[in-house]
């Protein structure tokens, strides 16, 4: 099962991140326990230097494309990309599990 993260990223580090990723994995592994489960990488740290929101957001929605379940961390609804990542697996019926 391939599982898309959606998670606000403004103003948190790198670490913080990548924390709050792999505890998402734990968890839908414990949801999913005979399911063998592969995290899309989303975070993009080698993002070109020009990279805006939007850019991010596209490269998101295309891998969000792949997924079979999208997890959306905890305040999502207060950011303006994980809103419309959420209103993807609304219009595009991708299961998703909101925090």
């Amino acid at each position: 099962m391939k599982l898309f993260i959606s998670q606000p990223m403004r103003d948190k580090t790198d670490e913080q991140i990548k924390s709050e990723r792999k505890r998402v994995l734990d968890e839908i592994k414990a949801l999913y326990p005979n399911e063998e489960i592969e995290e899309i990488q989303s975070f993009f740290e080698g993002a070109p230097h020009n990279a805006t929101s939007l850019w991010y957001l596209g490269e998101s929605i295309k891998l969000l494309g792949q997924a079979d379940i999208a997890y959306f961390c905890k305040d999502w609804e207060k950011y303006r990309g994980c809103c419309i990542e959420h209103e993807c697996c609304v219009r595009y019926s991708i299961k998703h599990v909101e925090e």
